[in-house]
């Protein structure tokens, strides 16, 4: 195996558990892990023949995934045309009512014109959110309930996604208020065959990002989830999806689904479906990109054991969620059975201010939802953390709290 690393990674631990590592450029992002010609340099260098993009940086660049098959290295991900199409959200939108899923009310990419945005706004009814077409991470979406916020928005959404992701293209999505937010996982080999890994719920957001996950989905019948993700792995697999990925849903207080977008890469997520399945989602990944058939990888059809939990720690602060760099002066995760911990982090590292303030996933296994919430909180309670805040203090009172339970 080969690892890449900016300046800032270094000495991060994963180095080490890698045969080889190369140096990809400086600290910035746009100068090593988004350096598209650094890494096509490392293939080069050493005649690596698969690439696994990870959920980060280049996972959802449909070019580079190009790139990367034009040197005849299998790239760990679905085909390209399925990266872009799924990547550019009102695409996205329209493939999911091509192929029949429950899609919400919405709009093409807007105009910059005022009278036909708020046109369009009022065709769908307010209230709304703006959201850029090609983004994704909660960044720049923007909650719009009169005419007057929605210019405004669209104007501020268009800004930020040019920013981010090179595209000032926003659309409007009909905004659910008090939603779940239930995605499906699935997986799918090179020969029409899709199945689908059960659910996850990632309700628990702030600014529109994930803190904690959990599988399966609470309060949701198992027949209601079963017979919607059982029908749209088939008409994926039917329209030739390839590898793993995830439908990404909305379910409001009536109980509807509705398609949010489609994530074709690995999810931060994973490990609680993981966890519940006894299914290695990456190893399988590999096997499905060697053209391995669905059947031989998984022979059993998956079953759920239990239920999982996982809480993200984040360097940041927690009360305002604020991004917390420095050094890790102390970090130590909790050592106890049953409770699964992933972190590219050890003492005495920096966290930097050019990455995700992603700290570790605390990933905790039980018979039931009650105990794994209760495990979850004493594994928290037993991570220590010093020199930078650390958002532990907001997930143990959320999981604490009557209507997470509830």
């Amino acid at each position: 195996s080969v690892a890449v690393y900016s300046d800032a990674d270094r000495d991060a631990p994963w180095l080490e558990w890698s045969s080889e590592a190369y140096r990809i450029g400086p600290a910035g992002a746009r100068e090593s892990y988004l350096d598209q010609r650094a890494l096509l340099e490392v293939l080069k260098q050493t005649r690596a023949d698969a690439l696994h993009p990870g959920y980060g940086f280049l996972a959802e660049n449909a070019e580079f995934a190009r790139r990367i098959t034009d040197q005849d290295v299998t790239f760990i991900r679905p085909a390209a045309r399925w990266i872009e199409d799924m990547g550019h959200k009102t695409k996205a939108r329209d493939l999911a009512k091509e192929y029949g899923l429950p899609v919400g009310a919405g709009s093409g990419v807007l105009s910059g014109v005022p009278a036909e945005i708020v046109a369009a706004a009022r065709k769908i009814g307010y209230p709304l959110l703006v959201k850029p077409a090609g983004g994704g991470g909660g960044i720049g979406m923007l909650t719009a309930r009169d005419d007057e916020e929605l210019v405004a928005a669209v104007e501020k959404s268009a800004s930020l996604a040019q920013r981010s992701f090179s595209s000032a293209e926003v659309y409007l999505e009909r905004l659910v208020e008090r939603p779940r937010h239930v995605e499906l996982q699935l997986m799918a080999d090179n020969f029409g065959n899709c199945m689908h890994l059960f659910e996850r719920d990632c309700s628990v957001q702030r600014r529109h990002q994930k803190v904690i996950e959990e599988a399966a989905a609470p309060g949701i019948p198992r027949a209601t989830i079963d017979t919607l993700a059982g029908d749209i792995a088939g008409k994926l697999g039917d329209a030739g999806y390839n590898n793993i990925g995830t439908v990404e849903m909305l379910m409001d207080g009536d109980g509807k689904f509705a398609f949010l977008e489609m994530n074709t890469r690995l999810q931060v997520e994973h490990g609680v479906t993981e966890e519940v399945t006894g299914i290695d989602i990456v190893k399988t990944q590999i096997r499905l990109a060697e053209d391995h058939k669905l059947a031989d990888v998984v022979p059993n059809a998956p079953t759920l054991d239990g239920h999982a939990i996982e809480a993200r720690v984040y360097a940041e602060d927690p009360k305002r969620f604020f991004p917390s760099p420095g050094k890790l002066e102390v970090f130590r995760p909790p050592v106890a059975t049953g409770v699964r911990i992933e972190t590219g982090y050890r003492e005495g590292l920096d966290v930097t201010p050019h990455y995700d303030p992603l700290l570790a996933k605390v990933i905790v296994k039980r018979a039931t939802r009650d105990k794994a919430i209760d495990d979850t909180i004493e594994a928290l309670e037993a991570f220590e953390v010093r020199g930078v805040k650390s958002n532990i203090p907001a997930l143990i009172t959320i999981l604490n709290s009557d209507p997470f339970r509830a």
